[in-house]
């Protein structure tokens, strides 16, 4: 080998002085992600993060539904230019998925839902804000870029119509309404740990510290963690932010406070959380504009129908033209396009976005929202079609049940392995 080849071969790296950088460089998938924010979080908020209701049998379920499916491509198609561009509720994005509304999200990662919204702006793509964010809500509007609001109808019904007000004083565009929470759902992992927000420091948070050194620093240096959209102080009479949070679930809930919403709110309103095909028909005639299908990813009631498994049911039910997004067990380009595939409108992404987050702030979120567009496209190129409506429009052609042929499909829901699915 000639000195010049050698030194061709020998060509090293300057060593990455940031550590977001670091982390980056060796994250390729969601998966990478996951397990960087898993070597900085403590016990505590990856239980939080991870962790479901229950039994965690729909937070299992969730997942196990997108590797259900095999994928049967179409070749010598011309997939030299794809368009994953969708329009959400009358605005367009790049690629056919939102950033769902999480809570405190500053437990993940110092800068917390500033983040999230940096990367979101920068990407074009849509993010919704949670009530429980741990930035109040105006604050997140200075970031700009496509935000959304989610919204609790909470006990104290003036709280709720003041955070609406607010909401469309600082500039948000749509409004989402979580229905499925009458009550909180039991994480027992959360109990187990000893999570609360903010964080106290017991004998074991004090050991957690020596293991997770960065992220017990982020936590030490920064503002209070509290619930920034409500003008009361984290612990105020001995009572934690969670606490507090649960205890607003109303039980009491129904149509009728759907109806005060939509008097309220000025732009389109999404429903969150509606599940069955009676519900999702009831909230057209009532002035919603689009229906998230979700079971909360797994932490509210558990072994709750699946959101993909009710997608082919709810769409026939519906029909094509209303707006369906899914959650719930999302982590690669390829689930998108299954979703899509079986009738989604568009997904919603909660936990792969946490995990860039937890990974590398900003520029984590940033990879995150980039991986997931990218194995969309490049799923698609493989699978031979060109644009999110072809995918719709003839996908489930290229879906196939996983399974030995002749036996039934996995929990029993569905056409029998090898067979076409049917379309929406």
């Amino acid at each position: 080998m000639r000195p010049a080849e050698l030194a061709e071969l020998l060509r090293f790296r300057w060593p990455r002085l940031r550590r977001a950088d670091r982390v980056l460089d060796r994250c390729v998938t969601v998966a990478d992600l996951h397990r960087a924010a898993l070597r900085y979080w403590p016990r505590g908020v990856r239980g939080y993060v991870d962790g479901g209701a229950d039994g965690e049998v729909s937070l299992a379920r969730n997942r196990a539904a997108f590797t259900e499916y095999e994928l049967v491509p179409t070749v010598l198609r011309d997939v030299s230019a794809v368009d994953t561009s969708t329009t959400l509720l009358g605005r367009t994005s790049p690629v056919p998925f939102a950033l769902g509304p999480t809570g405190y999200t500053r437990m993940m990662h110092p800068d917390g839902e500033l983040a999230v919204a940096g990367a979101a702006r920068t990407a074009g793509v849509p993010y919704t804000v949670s009530t429980m964010s741990t930035v109040s809500l105006e604050d997140v509007a200075a970031v700009g870029g496509d935000l959304w609001f989610q919204l609790y109808i909470w006990r104290d019904r003036d709280l709720m119509r003041r955070l609406i007000a607010r909401a469309v004083d600082a500039g948000y565009r749509c409004l989402m309404v979580t229905v499925d929470t009458a009550v909180s759902g039991l994480r027992v992992r959360d109990h187990h740990n000893g999570f609360t927000l903010p964080p106290r420091l017991s004998m074991s948070a004090v050991a957690e510290m020596v293991l997770h050194p960065a992220w017990w620093a982020g936590l030490l240096t920064g503002p209070a963690i509290t619930f920034a959209n409500v003008a009361r102080s984290a612990g105020a009479a001995g009572e934690t932010v969670m606490a507090f949070a649960a205890r607003q679930f109303d039980p009491s809930v129904t149509w009728d406070d759907v109806a005060e919403v939509r008097s309220l709110w000025p732009g389109p309103l999404v429903l969150k959380g509606a599940f069955s095909p009676e519900d999702v028909q009831r909230a057209t005639q009532h002035g919603i504009d689009a229906v998230v299908l979700s079971n909360h990813g797994g932490r509210q009631l558990d072994r709750a129908w699946t959101p993909l498994r009710a997608l082919p049911e709810i769409r026939r039910a519906i029909g094509a033209d209303f707006p369906l997004l899914v959650d719930s067990g999302i982590r690669c380009g390829a689930d998108i396009a299954i979703a899509l595939a079986l009738g989604a409108s568009a997904c919603l992404i909660g936990r792969p976005y946490l995990y860039g987050l937890g990974a590398a702030g900003e520029p984590g979120c940033a990879a995150a929202i980039t991986m997931l567009g990218s194995e969309l496209t490049r799923s698609m190129q493989l699978l031979g079609m060109t644009s999110t409506d072809e995918l719709r429009q003839r996908g489930t052609a290229c879906l196939r049940r996983y399974g030995p042929p002749g036996q039934p499909a996995p929990f029993g829901r569905g056409a029998d392995a090898g067979t076409v699915i049917s379309g929406p």
